[in-house]
């Protein structure tokens, strides 16, 4: 049966008309997806979840920045899922180093860290969206599409937050006490949080021990914690208080 095209439309759908006139349909635009995070329950559930979608492949997976650059050169993934969490460095420091090729691949968090804390934070080093692990696992499917479609993605309740600082000048409601850290300073404040020292922060974070020493002092300025052993108190509470919380859907997510 001969077939001939009837224009382009959007969507990655090519459809065709047949020498009958009825019209065939031609599979939807399959996307190559990476899925970076250090947990293989969630890497199984994001991929058991894009699996029964049309438009989405999973082309790899990583779980940490070295594996996820070497699949980002030779898989050659069109879309990035990152987690916050990974293992030596954050998600946010592997954004930043893709941004820092000048790659332009659309970049979605999906984490369990507290979205008023860290989904900002992700925009600003180069992500297009943020999704909470604890959201229905549809919503990644979602946000995933509309990065795709060149737009951001964050939740309703964010954006009105944003859109209300944007109109008054004024935070919508109060910030975490974090969030006057640096990416870096809240990087080391939860490496303290999960009870690391100077020296192994250091070698984690490839930085020197005078400089994670000179990070941990401005912790400690702004958060107002006299010394270091309130610090630690601290730090370790806001990691337990965040585990505690973090509860993610994603990796029941093919079930």
């Amino acid at each position: 049966m001969a077939v001939k095209p009837i224009g382009s439309h959007a969507g990655g759908y090519s459809p065709f008309v047949s020498s009958g006139g009825a019209a065939i349909a031609a599979a939807p635009r399959v996307y190559q997806v990476l899925i970076v995070d250090d947990h293989p329950l969630v890497r199984q559930g994001l991929r058991a979840l894009l699996e029964t979608q049309p438009d989405f492949r999973v082309s790899g997976e990583a779980e940490d920045i070295r594996s996820a650059l070497q699949e980002l050169e030779h898989g050659k993934p069109e879309v990035l899922i990152v987690d916050i969490s990974l293992k030596e460095c954050s998600g946010l420091e592997l954004i930043h180093r893709i941004r820092a090729k000048n790659l332009t691949i659309p970049i979605l968090v999906v984490s369990m860290y507290d979205e008023k804390l860290f989904a900002e934070r992700s925009l600003a080093a180069g992500a297009q969206g943020y999704v909470s692990k604890q959201q229905a696992p549809e919503t990644v499917v979602t946000a995933l599409r509309q990065v795709l479609a060149g737009r951001l993605y964050v939740s309703a309740e964010l954006t009105s937050q944003l859109l209300t600082r944007a109109v008054t000048g004024k935070a919508a409601v109060a910030g975490p006490r974090v969030a006057s850290l640096s990416d870096r300073e809240l990087e080391v404040y939860e490496q303290i949080g999960q009870g690391q020292t100077t020296s192994e922060i250091a070698d984690r974070l490839k930085l020197s021990a005078k400089t994670v020493e000179t990070h941990r002092l401005h912790i400690r300025e702004k958060l107002n914690l006299a010394d270091n052993s309130k610090l630690i108190r601290d730090a370790t509470q806001w990691v337990l208080e965040r585990r505690a919380g973090g509860t993610s859907n994603l990796a029941t997510a093919e079930g």
